[in-house]
Order: structure tokens, then sequence, then C-alpha cells
């Protein structure tokens, strides 16, 4: 069952674990390239092109260096950089895969669109690994003190701190992205 597997795993394990974190991953990279660009489909297709690449490089993923998602969204921005400075979506990636271009129907389209008012730090807080997910939940929305929170995630206090500074310095690495 991949709903109790890390991003990790799924990132680095069969094709089909892969298309699970596709799907734990989809929305939260929709949303940030939705916040970036004016037209919904220019938002399918930079989404297509960064898991493409995330495909094609998963072997290189580092978790010494950060979180699945952390990387998934450096991929993001480095695809949106990229497209800006050529004026067009690259879509290599998806051509070596031999991946067929996206048809957007008008639900899909509807659903894109729909991101547009999403708000980007619930999205961030989505995107982060569930035991930093947990922790900052617990912290900061909930209030709680280290000491609950260590003991509801079965860890240590000084664990739950990390945790809860990981995924805020996520967060704020995805608020800034989004102001620039």
């Amino acid at each position: 069952m991949t709903a109790d597997r890390s991003d990790e795993s799924l990132l680095l394990g069969s094709p089909e674990d892969f298309g699970a974190f596709y799907a734990r991953a989809e929305t939260a990279i929709l949303a940030y390239f939705r916040s970036r660009v004016a037209e919904p489909e220019l938002a399918a297709d930079l989404t297509a092109e960064c898991f493409a690449l995330a495909l094609k490089g998963r072997r290189r993923f580092d978790s010494a260096r950060g979180p699945a998602r952390a990387w998934l969204f450096g991929i993001a921005g480095h695809v949106l950089s990229r497209s800006v400075r050529h004026r067009r979506v690259e879509d290599r990636a998806r051509r070596r895969l031999r991946m067929e271009p996206i048809e957007i129907d008008d639900a899909a389209l509807d659903r894109v669109e729909e991101l547009d008012g999403a708000d980007v730090a619930a999205l961030a807080l989505e995107g982060l690994p569930e035991a930093q997910r947990e922790a900052v939940r617990a912290r900061i929305l909930l209030e709680q003190p280290y000491e609950l929170i260590a003991e509801r995630l079965s860890c240590s206090e000084a664990v739950a701190r990390k945790r809860v500074s990981r995924g805020l310095a996520a967060i704020r690495t995805v608020l800034k992205e989004d102001v620039s």
C-alpha cells in the first residue's frame, strides 16, 4: 500500500510507485505553476514537464539534501525559469520519454482554475513530508507544546523541534518563491 510509504521511497521505486508520488504531489506543483502563470493550459504544460524531468532524473535524488517534495519544487523552479527565459514551455524531457502532450478537457481546466485562489501556504503545508506536516500542524495551528507533539509522533522533543523547523523553512521557501 502506497499510502503509508514515504515520498522518497515512491520516487525511487517502481514506475507504479512514481505514479503514486505523482498523484500525491501533482496538485501542489500545479498550484505552484498556476500562481505564477496566467493561463491554466500553460500551468498544466509546465507541470507535465516538471514531472517528466523528475521521472528522468529521479536516480539523482539525494535524501540527505532534503525531502523529495523540496527536490520536486526545485525542478519546478528550474522549469519555470527556463521557460520564461526561452519564452516557451520546454518539453525536451517529455519528448525523450515519448510522452504525449496533455490534452486538457473542460473538467481539467476547471480544476486548474480552482487553484487560482488556493492558499499557497496551505498547499505548501500539504506538500511537506507527513512527519513534518503533522509536527507543523500541531505546533503552529494547534499551538501544542513540543512535549505533546513528541509523544504523539513517537519521537524525542529534539526531533519534533527539528521537524517543525525544517517544515517551516520549506514553507518559507515556497512562500518566498510565490512573492517573486
